[in-house]
């Protein structure tokens, strides 16, 4: 059987164009039928049907595809064509999806890769009409189409998680605790009225996103594969209501740190007069409201030279909620106390960490902490899916700043920081069943 690794071209020429290189019948063609909505197997490769536009000729679903190596490819990086045999039913035409045995990017700095978006080869998309799921699909990365009366964009009907890929050190591709993000957008749609793909759904889609993008997961220890599956109401609605249409989309980026300077102690600010969420609000969960408004206070403190802020309750003003997009623990005295939740995200991460901290012997407590005692703590740390564990080397809070081990990293959060990244890279025992390998 002919083998197409990751990188196989397929061109989609029409007859005319290769009418003078056409091969004997007997020069190793394969001839397969595309099923609708389906995969047809080709060695280590799959082959699905998803729209490419107009640039190249198309083809039909139930079109049956003659595969012809072409001239010059080495061992199994073969390029192929495909020759339209017959043709019926729905435009569509043949992308590849990659082998298990790809390897990364050559020429990328991954020491200073930064976190931003880096557009990727594939997107998988699914769609729900009045509460049924229809088959999901990887497509070309590429823009979405929405109505303009999409509730996403007039009500804000949308919900995201955000998980990673990682490589070890011997080329296996390990996903961390991923059914607790299955689990958390099941919960943020029941409160924003949405329908939502089942765990097993999100796990599928999750799975094979990350499969055939496994090329950009960086090497073990330069970075990871963020994954941001999203779930936005697509249908189109006048009135204030639930939309009639949903799509779930899972879509990559590969990464480096969040904050510059990497593993290094960041300079935070306590905002007192804007706040990020209310009792009985939405807060706990990952809806896309929860991140714009945060913006503005985030941006004027950065414009002051902090790397992000502080968020206090909306009550009291006066107890610690967290950064604006993770969660935020204190060490004093060797204890380990973290805000409670309720009005804050309930972090993967921020679990992780409590799970390990309790497990290393730590005293740990989930609670309401105080401005002052923030200030007073021997270490403070946040911790999330983009920043990992992330020191914090000084908070300023009204004209009070306080800086922590002297603007280094602490003992605590080094110890924690080790101890998770070292099993989400593979390179401890994962005693708590956190990793899935792929």
């Amino acid at each position: 059987m002919a083998m197409a690794a990751y990188g196989t071209r397929l061109a989609m020429l029409p007859l005319r164009d290769y009418s003078n290189h056409t091969p004997p019948a007997d020069a190793g063609m394969q001839q397969m039928a595309l099923p609708k909505g389906g995969l047809a197997q080709l060695g280590p490769c799959r082959t699905t049907l998803a729209d490419y536009g107009t640039t190249h000729d198309t083809f039909h679903e139930g079109s049956s595809l003659k595969l012809l190596p072409l001239q010059g490819g080495q061992g199994c990086q073969h390029k192929y064509m495909l020759k339209r045999l017959r043709s019926q039913g729905t435009h569509a035409s043949a992308v590849t999806v990659p082998s298990a045995d790809t390897e990364t990017l050559a020429g990328i700095d991954w020491d200073n890769f930064g976190f931003s978006i880096h557009p990727t080869d594939y997107m998988y998309i699914m769609k729900c009409e009045r509460g049924q799921w229809q088959q999901g699909e990887l497509k070309p990365y590429g823009n979405l189409e929405l109505s303009p009366s999409a509730g996403v964009l007039n009500y804000g009907q949308g919900l995201f998680e955000g998980l990673k890929a990682y490589r070890t050190f011997d080329g296996r591709i390990f996903l961390f605790r991923p059914k607790e993000n299955a689990v958390r957008m099941l919960e943020g749609a029941a409160r924003m009225s949405m329908d939502a793909p089942s765990e097993e759904m999100f796990l599928s889609a999750v799975r094979k996103t990350v499969l055939a993008n496994q090329r950009w997961i960086p090497p073990s220890g330069k970075g990871s594969l963020y994954v941001r599956p999203l779930l936005i109401g697509s249908g189109a609605v006048l009135g204030l209501a639930p939309a009639p249409e949903y799509s779930f989309v899972v879509y990559v980026s590969p990464v480096g740190n969040y904050f510059k300077g990497g593993l290094a102690p960041i300079d935070l600010k306590v905002e007192t007069h804007h706040h990020r969420a209310a009792p009985g609000g939405t807060g706990g969960v990952k809806t896309i409201g929860n991140y714009a408004s945060v913006l503005k206070a985030q941006l004027e403190a950065k414009s002051k030279g902090y790397s992000d802020v502080i968020y206090l309750d909306a009550v009291n003003n006066h107890y610690v909620e967290e950064v604006s997009s993770c969660n935020i623990f204190i060490v004093k005295d060797g204890e380990i106390s973290t805000p409670e939740l309720g009005s804050i995200l309930p972090g993967v991460t921020r679990k992780s960490i409590l799970e390990l901290a309790r497990d290393q012997g730590y005293k740990v407590k989930e609670r309401p902490v105080s401005a002052d005692e923030l200030m007073d703590a021997d270490e403070v740390f946040c911790t999330g899916t983009a920043v990992v564990v992330n020191p914090v080397g000084s908070i300023t809070y009204k004209e009070r700043r306080t800086r922590y081990n002297n603007g280094g990293l602490g003992k605590v959060t080094k110890e924690l920081y080790k101890a998770l990244t070292e099993i989400q890279m593979g390179l401890s025992t994962d005693k708590f069943g956190w990793i899935e390998e792929l």
